[in-house]
């Protein structure tokens, strides 16, 4: 069965791997779907992409088993093995090792081996007179083995080790006592060595830093089997998805291509709808003005037919199928005032150390920000990041081992952490607002129903918010406070695709400074002026956004790998 299932594979055959027909999932006043249909054929890349809440995660459960269908139909291919990355990590006893996990798949494929070791041991002691036998099951072993790929688990569970900087010490540790990010990455792993013939991925990229990214795009896009994914990463999602389903109340809109596909064909979509909804609108009023003339000349010559034609064009509007007016997306107020610019040099470097424990991040480094200019901050994990901002705040910061931080003159900071935290997790929605806003309760209560917080919602205790409404909180206090100079540190993690793009829409508005970590591609791809990449303890600067620095990056990997084969030879 394997083995024609892949040759199936390798003639490049379409199967439906997956289908969901007339699907309609209700959770208590809410339709999540209604009417939902999806087609995954063999080999195809599938991004379902839509607002928190929209039912991305649910349909990969529905399709899993672990949600039924209120109605509609959902199938899998016979014999086709799911596979499903799911945001929560799975439950594993204590004593559950990393590499236990990794090799959890293959348990039938080792006590297969174990009987081979154990053919071979009798063969080397056995009579000649009870070795056919004994030849022919270590034979059938020997090829179950070949057949299902135990001669390559070794080599499968090292490449995908490598990719996501699984490291041997890892191997070692137990599931539970991993981070977050680390059981997200160890989950993936574990499930791209079992090989499925459907891939379902929910949020794959959180906690993946950008090398690992660009490996784990290469991997998928020479998957042989089939992909639905949910991500909130764009540049992602343009490099692996090959169709993309965007899911607008409960129903699919189906694009043929990656997420840029998807930008420019939904906006041609957009156009024509109203373009078709205006003329309709025209045809109606024209319609409405030629029955009132026809009312009219028939009361002024007493003429039945006037009449009689006035109401045939009333039967017809009647009859016709009227086109709701298209819904442009809703939009947060973000607009980043400044009140009083900043002078010319905003931020100065001077061969700056800095330290956070035993582990030394910065050495001798140097970097200067310019008022208006809008620029990224990247390197590794571990790199010093974060802790560079922190030292920006606190320039008398313990992490400062040598040289200076100065901050310029008349400078005002605005500042968005990583991991989001309020002074009081207590404090209400409304509390924190109010401290940051200057106006009347009413307008402060209209403010706050712009960031969708309306109705009870503003009496959450911002300590129970989800990372997307903290993110939103912490943007509205951003914004009444009108600094010259923006410091975000990862500002897209936890936010949908479309509040993204209103962040993006109204950073590039920004008349001050702005400053950032990201490793959001398609973020930095939008905002980024230069970048500040931390390399061997120092800033070095390249001048352009993402793919520039890409670009230069691989340039000197090339001229590196060129140099080192000529010393060779």
């Amino acid at each position: 069965m394997y083995r024609l299932k892949r040759q199936s594979y390798e003639r490049g055959e379409k199967m439906i791997e997956v289908t969901l027909n007339g699907a309609k999932k209700n959770f208590g006043f809410k339709n999540v779907l209604d009417d939902f249909d999806l087609e995954a054929t063999t080999g195809e890349r599938i991004a379902l992409i839509g607002p928190n809440g929209c039912g991305k995660t649910t349909i990969f459960k529905i399709i899993v088993g672990e949600e039924k269908l209120d109605s509609g139909i959902v199938t899998t291919r016979k014999g086709a093995s799911i596979g499903f990355l799911s945001q929560m990590p799975p439950k594993v006893p204590d004593d559950y090792t990393v590499k236990d996990l990794l090799l959890k798949d293959f348990q039938k494929l080792f006590e297969v081996e174990k009987k081979m070791r154990e053919c071979e041991q009798k063969l080397a002691t056995i009579s000649p007179d009870k070795m056919d036998s004994i030849l022919t099951s270590y034979g059938k072993l020997q090829d179950y083995f070949q057949e299902m790929g135990g001669y390559e688990i070794d080599e499968k569970v090292s490449k995908i080790c490598n990719g996501f900087k699984i490291s041997d010490e890892m191997l070692s540790r137990t599931f539970n006592t991993l981070s977050g990010g680390e059981k997200t990455i160890v989950n993936l792993a574990s499930l791209i060595i079992s090989n499925p013939d459907i891939l379902l991925l929910d949020e794959p990229t959180n906690h993946l830093d950008i090398d690992t990214l660009e490996w784990f795009e290469h991997f998928l896009t020479s998957y042989k089997g089939t992909i639905i994914i949910s991500s909130h990463d764009r540049y992602f999602l343009d490099k692996v998805a090959t169709k993309t389903i965007f899911i607008d109340k409960g129903k699919a809109d189906v694009y043929h291509g990656n997420y840029t596909y998807y930008l420019q064909e939904s906006e041609r979509r957009a156009l024509a709808e109203f373009e078709e909804y205006k003329n309709q609108q025209k045809q109606i009023e024209a319609m409405k003005n030629t029955v009132k003339k026809l009312r009219e000349w028939g009361t002024q010559g007493d003429n039945p037919r006037f009449f009689r034609r006035a109401a045939c064009i009333e039967r017809r509007l009647e009859k016709m199928e009227m086109l709701d007016r298209p819904e442009t997306k809703k939009t947060l107020p973000l607009d980043f005032e400044i009140q009083g610019r900043s002078g010319k040099d905003v931020l100065v470097v001077d061969d700056l150390g800095l330290v956070a424990g035993d582990k030394v991040l910065l050495d001798g480094a140097e970097m200067s920000l310019r008022y208006g200019e809008k620029v990224c901050l990247m390197g590794k994990n571990g790199a010093g990041k974060s802790t560079f901002i922190k030292a920006v705040l606190d320039p008398n910061s313990d992490f400062i081992c040598q040289g200076e931080i100065k901050i310029g003159s008349r400078v005002s900071i605005g500042y968005i952490p990583q991991e989001i935290k309020f002074e009081n997790e207590n404090a209400t929605v409304l509390d924190v607002a109010r401290k940051a806003f200057d106006g009347t309760e009413t307008h402060l209560r209209a403010s706050l129903a712009k960031f969708l917080f309306y109705g009870e919602n503003v009496f959450k205790r911002v300590g129970s918010l989800s990372g997307g409404e903290k993110v939103r909180l912490k943007l509205f206090e951003l914004i009444q406070k009108k600094a010259n100079l923006l410091l975000l540190d990862e500002p897209t993690n936890h936010i949908d695709i479309d509040t993204k793009e209103m962040l993006e829409e109204a950073l590039r508005e920004y008349e001050g400074t702005l400053f950032f970590i990201s490793h959001d591609r398609y973020f930095i791809n939008q905002l980024a002026e230069r970048i500040e990449n931390i390399e061997e303890q120092h800033f070095v600067n390249y001048l352009g956004n993402y793919d520039y620095y890409k670009e230069q990056k691989s340039k000197t990997l090339s001229l590196y790998n060129d140099t080192n084969l000529k010393g060779r030879k």
